[in-house]
C-alpha cells in the first residue's frame, strides 16, 4: 500500500518458499521486501522502482535476496504501480520468480566465455571467430602474427582475402557446410598480409551464437617433413624395385631399360637416363632412357647417340671424381644463355621443359671401373641432399654389383655354350638348337638338312705356318660361314677343324645340293689372307637329311658324320648319308647340266596351242607353250620336269627373254606367209616378275611382236599376283600401257580377294583346267566355273576356259556365257610351221560351214543340259 511505510499487504506463498520467511512476518510484523535485498543489490533496486513508478511504467529487476537461513538466491521481480480514478499512486504489486538456477548458469557461462577468451588468446594456433558469412569478429594474437595484420585491421575484413584468388568460391561452399551442423577438417594454403603463403591444416565449426569457430595450424615444417619422408620413401621404391630387377634381369641391356623405368615411375622422377663410356673417344654412349618423349638418337636438340662430356658439368665431375653430381636448380643458368655450356644429348633442356627442377649423375662400376652414368631428373628444386645421396649412392652401387654378376654370368655362359675361337655355338648349344630347329620343322612339314665340313689339309696348315696361323684361318673360315648361311640357320663349331650347319627348307635333294654348293663356293671359292699369305682351302662335307635320315640330333649327326668319313675316304666334295638321295641329286645334277646346255644350244622350241570363242570356234588367239627336245633321246621332255627346275636355278630368266622373242620371230614367219595374225600369249614366272628389267623386256618384245602384225600377251598365275599385290600393281599398269593385254591364269586355285581383283589392269580369267574338266560330273566344280564367269563379266573381263576336251563340257561353256577355250577338243598344241595350215583350216571350216548348219548347232549346244553327278 502506498503509505509511508509501504506497507505489505499480501504475499503469496512462493514468496514464502523463496524466503524462508512467514507470511505473518511481511503482513502483521512489518518486515518490508526491501529488508531482505541484499545491501549490495539493494540501492539500485530502490533506484529503478522510484524511477519508474512516476512514470506509471512497470519494472523488472533481477537482484539477491538473504533468506531466513541466511542463503542468498537470485530472483526476478515484475511489478507496477496501482493508481486511483484520478491517476495517483495508491498501491504496488508484483511477481518475485526465484531464477538462481539461471542466474548461476549464466555466471557460469560468462566465468567460462572469459576463461575461453583467454585459451583463445594464450594458444599457439591462429584462432579466429567470424559471421556466418565469414565477417571477422575476433582474432587472437597467433593468427594476427601468421598472418602479419594487427587485431583491428583484421576484426571486419572477411575470411576470403586470406584465400588465394582460384579458391575463394571454396570458402562461400565451406561455410554453406558449417551453417548446416558440419563440423570440417581440411588443408588449404593461407595467404598473409605481404602476399606470401603457408599451409595449414583447419577445423570450422558453428558456435551456439551461430557464429564460426575457425581454428588454423601451421603445418610448414611437417609438410617439409613429410615431403622429406615422401622423397626418401620414393628412392627406397627405386632402390627395392632395382633390386628386384637386378634378382630377375640377366641382360645388361634389360637391366638399363628396367633401371630407368623403375626410376620414373616408381621414383616418379621425370627423366631417366643410363649412358655407358667409350674409353678411346671419352664420349658417352646413351643406351635406355625413361621419361623422354622422344628417343634420344632422335630428339631435335640432340647431336646423335654419342655426346661429349661436359666440361664441369655434373657428368664430367662424377666420372673425374667418381661420385655422385649433383644441381639442384637446373633452371638457373638454361642451355643457349650466356656462361651456358653445351647439353648432353640435349637431355637437360628436354627435362626443363617437362618441369624438372634439380638433376644428380650416379656413376657406375664394373669391376672397379667407370662404366658409365646414371642420370635422374627430378621435379622438385632442391630434391637432392645428403639423406637422399647417400640412399642414390646405394642404388649405383647395386646397379653397379648387377652388371658386374651379369658379365661374369655372360662369360661363364658364353665359355659353357660358345666356341671361345670362332665366336660360334659349340656342339652343346648346336645340339640344343638343333633340337628346337627339328621340332619346328616337324610342325610346319619341313625338312632339315645337317651338313658337317671339315676343312681339307687343316694339319698342314699347323705344321707349316704354326698354331696361330691355324687359329686365323678358323676365325676367318667361321666369319664366312655367318656370312654365308642365314640367321635361321643353325651353326657351330663342332671339332678342331669341323663346322656343322644345319639349314630347314622345302627342298628336294637336287635342290640342297645346289644351295650347299652355292655356299661352298662363298666358303671357299677364294683366298683367305693370313699375314699376308694368300691360302686357298678346300672343305669335304657330308649331309644327312631329316626326317628320312635320322629324327633326332643324335642319329641326324652321327649319320652326317659317316657321309662326311665316306666323302673324305672317296676324295667328294659333298655325299649325302642315303644313297638314294645321292642317285637323285646326281640325277638332278645332270638334268640341270642338260638343261644349262638346252639353253645355250637353243634346243628349246615353242609350240602353239589356239584359243577359240565358245561360240563361233573362231581362232581368237595362242598361247606360247615351252618344249624341249632332249637331243641324246630325241624325245620330248615334259614341261612338268624341266620348267620347276629352270625356275630353282634361275634358267627361266635366260629361257623367258628367250620365248618372248622368239614369238616375235614366228610372227615374222607367219607374216611372211600372208597369214593375218592374232594375239599370241606367253607365260610368265615368278621369277621374270621380281627382275628390275622385267618391263624393259616386256617392251622389246612387245615392239618385235607389233612390228610382226601381232601383239604380245602375258599370263600370270593367280598365286604370283597375290604374293605381293600392292607391288605388282604399278608393274603390271605399265605393261598394259604397252598395249600387251594380261590374263590372270589358273584362276580359282588361289586365294585371291575380290577387292585386288577389281583393281588389277587385267583383260581375262582363264579358268584352271580342273574345273572344266569336272564340271559334267562335280557340282562343286560347276558351281565355281559359274561363280567365275559371273565375277569376270560383272568386272567386264573375258573368260577363258582350260583343258576343253569333250563337246559336252563346249557345250556347257556355251550355256554358261564363257568367251574363249582352249584345249584339246580345238587342238594340241602344234609346231610354229603348223600355224599357217592350222589357220586357214579353220577359217575355211567356218566359212564353208552351212549357216543353218551353224545356228542349229548353236542352238543345240545353248539347249543342252548335260547330267551332274552328284557327290
Amino acid at each position: 500500500r502506498n503509505d509511508a511505510d509501504y506497507t505489505t499487504e499480501f504475499v503469496s506463498e512462493s514468496v514464502v518458499d523463496v524466503t524462508g520467511y512467514p507470511a505473518e512476518d511481511f503482513v502483521k510484523h512489518g518486515r518490508h521486501l526491501e529488508n531482505i535485498i541484499h545491501p549490495d543489490d539493494r540501492q539500485r533496486v530502490r533506484t529503478e522502482i522510484q524511477t519508474a513508478l512516476p512514470k506509471n511504467k512497470p519494472f523488472e529487476l533481477t537482484y539477491r535476496i538473504t533468506t531466513a537461513t541466511g542463503a542468498q538466491r537470485w530472483v526476478s521481480e515484475r511489478g507496477r504501480g496501482v493508481c486511483d480514478a484520478g491517476g495517483r499512486l495508491q498501491a504496488l504489486e508484483g511477481i518475485v520468480d526465484d531464477c538462481t538456477d539461471r542466474q548461476q548458469a549464466q555466471e557460469a557461462l560468462r566465468e567460462s566465455e572469459a576463461k575461453y577468451r583467454g585459451l583463445i588468446e594464450q594458444a599457439s594456433d591462429g584462432i579466429v571467430i567470424s559471421g556466418a558469412q565469414g565477417d571477422i569478429l575476433l582474432a587472437n594474437s597467433s593468427w594476427c602474427e601468421l598472418l602479419g595484420y594487427t587485431k583491428d585491421e583484421l576484426v571486419g575484413m572477411n575470411m576470403r582475402e586470406t584465400y588465394l584468388e582460384e579458391e575463394k568460391q571454396t570458402h562461400a561452399e565451406r561455410l554453406k557446410q558449417v551453417a548446416a551442423g558440419q563440423t570440417l577438417r581440411f588443408e588449404r594454403v593461407v595467404k598473409r598480409r605481404d602476399g606470401s603463403t603457408f599451409p595449414a591444416e583447419v577445423s570450422l565449426r558453428m558456435l551456439n551464437d551461430r557464429s564460426v569457430q575457425g581454428i588454423f595450424h601451421d603445418i610448414t615444417s611437417r609438410r617439409a617433413q613429410e615431403h622429406k619422408i615422401v622423397r626418401l620413401s620414393r628412392i627406397h621404391a627405386v632402390l627395392s624395385g632395382i633390386n628386384s630387377a637386378i634378382v630377375r634381369i640377366r641382360d645388361r641391356q634389360e637391366l638399363f631399360k628396367e633401371a630407368c623405368r623403375i626410376a620414373v615411375e616408381h621414383g616418379r622422377f621425370n627423366i631417366g637416363w643410363i649412358a655407358v663410356l667409350d674409353r678411346a673417344s671419352g664420349k658417352l654412349m646413351a643406351v635406355a632412357q625413361a621419361g623422354l618423349p622422344i628417343d634420344l638418337a632422335t630428339d631435335d636438340d640432340s647431336s646423335g647417340r654419342c655426346a661429349g662430356l661436359v666440361p664441369t658439368g655434373a657428368a664430367e665431375v662424377a666420372l673425374r671424381e667418381k661420385r655422385p653430381a649433383f644441381d639442384n636448380d637446373i633452371e638457373r643458368v638454361l642451355p643457349g644463355m650466356p656462361g651456358s655450356g653445351p647439353d648432353t644429348f640435349g637431355v637437360r633442356r628436354a627435362a626443363v621443359r617437362l618441369g624438372a627442377k634439380s638433376a644428380v649423375v650416379l656413376p657406375l662400376y664394373v669391376e672397379g671401373e667407370t662404366f658409365g652414368v646414371l642420370t635422374l631428373y627430378a621435379p622438385e628444386r632442391d630434391f637432392f641432399d645428403d639423406a637422399e645421396i647417400k640412399l642414390l649412392t646405394e642404388l649405383a652401387g647395386d646397379i653397379s654389383f648387377g652388371l658386374e654378376f651379369i658379365a661374369k654370368e655372360e662369360k661363364a655362359d658364353y665359355l659353357a655354350y660358345y666356341d671361345a675361337l670362332s665366336g660360334l655355338p659349340n656342339r652343346s648349344l648346336f645340339f640344343d638348337r638343333l633340337t628346337h630347329q627339328l621340332g619346328a620343322a616337324a610342325r610346319d612339314g619341313l625338312n632339315v638338312a645337317l651338313v658337317l665340313m671339315d676343312i681339307d689339309r687343316f694339319r698342314l696348315v699347323n705344321d707349316s705356318l704354326g698354331r696361330q696361323a691355324g687359329d686365323a684361318l678358323i676365325s676367318a673360315v667361321a666369319r664366312r660361314i655367318t656370312d654365308t648361311f642365314r640367321d635361321q640357320d643353325t651353326v657351330a663349331r663342332v671339332g678342331p677343324n669341323s663346322f656343322a650347319v644345319a639349314v630347314s627348307g622345302t627342298w628336294q635333294a637336287a635342290d640342297a645340293a645346289r644351295v650347299l654348293e652355292s655356299h661352298t663356293r662363298q666358303l671357299f671359292g677364294r683366298p683367305f689372307l693370313l699375314e699376308k699369305e694368300e691360302l686357298r682351302m678346300s672343305a669335304s662335307a657330308g649331309v644327312a637329311v631329316f626326317p628320312g635320315d635320322g629324327d633326332s640330333p643324335e642319329a641326324l649327326f652321327g649319320n652326317a658324320e659317316a657321309a662326311l668319313k665316306k666323302a673324305k675316304a672317296g676324295g667328294e666334295r659333298l655325299l649325302f648319308y642315303s644313297p638314294g638321295m645321292n642317285a637323285r641329286v646326281a640325277d638332278s645334277l645332270r638334268l640341270e647340266n642338260k638343261l644349262r646346255r638346252a639353253v645355250d644350244h637353243s634346243e628349246l622350241v615353242l609350240w602353239y596351242q589356239p584359243k577359240v570363242s565358245v561360240r563361233t570356234r573362231e581362232i581368237l588367239g595362242f598361247e606360247a607353250l615351252m618344249r624341249w627336245r632332249d637331243p641324246e633321246s630325241t624325245l620330248m621332255v615334259p614341261p612338268a620336269q624341266f620348267i620347276p627346275l629352270m625356275e630353282q636355278t634361275g634358267l627361266i630368266l635366260e629361257a623367258g627373254s628367250w620365248a618372248m622373242a622368239q614369238v616375235a620371230r614366228d610372227c615374222h614367219t607367219w607374216s611372211a606367209s600372208g597369214m593375218k595374225l592374232p594375239r599370241v600369249a606367253v607365260n610368265v614366272s615368278p621369277i621374270q616378275l621380281r627382275q628390275k628389267d622385267f618391263v624393259a623386256t616386256v617392251i622389246e618384245a612387245a615392239h618385235k611382236t607389233k612390228e610382226a602384225g601381232s601383239m604380245l600377251d602375258i599370263e600370270i598365275t593367280e598365286s604370283v599376283i597375290m604374293e605381293n599385290v600392292e607391288a605388282i600393281i604399278p608393274l603390271l599398269q605399265g605393261v598394259r600401257n604397252l598395249g600387251v593385254e594380261i590374263a590372270v591364269d589358273d584362276f580359282g586355285t588361289g586365294y585371291s580377294s575380290l577387292a585386288y581383283i577389281a583393281r588389277l589392269p587385267i583383260h581375262d580369267l582363264k579358268i584352271d583346267r580342273s574345273f572344266v574338266v569336272g564340271m559334267t560330273s562335280n557340282e562343286d566344280s560347276l558351281a565355281i566355273v559359274r561363280s567365275v564367269i559371273s565375277l569376270a563379266h560383272s568386272l567386264r573381263l573375258k573368260v577363258v576356259a582350260e583343258g576343253v576336251e569333250t563337246e559336252e563340257q563346249a557345250s556347257l561353256l556355251l550355256e554358261l556365257g564363257c568367251d574363249v577355250m582352249q584345249g584339246y577338243l580345238i587342238s594340241r598344241p602344234v609346231a610354229p610351221e603348223q600355224i599357217p595350215d592350222l589357220v586357214r583350216q579353220q577359217h575355211l571350216a567356218i566359212r564353208d560351214a552351212p549357216a543353218k548348219q551353224v545356228s542349229s548347232a548353236r542352238k543345240k549346244a545353248a539347249g543342252t543340259k548335260p547330267s551332274v553327278k552328284r557327290r
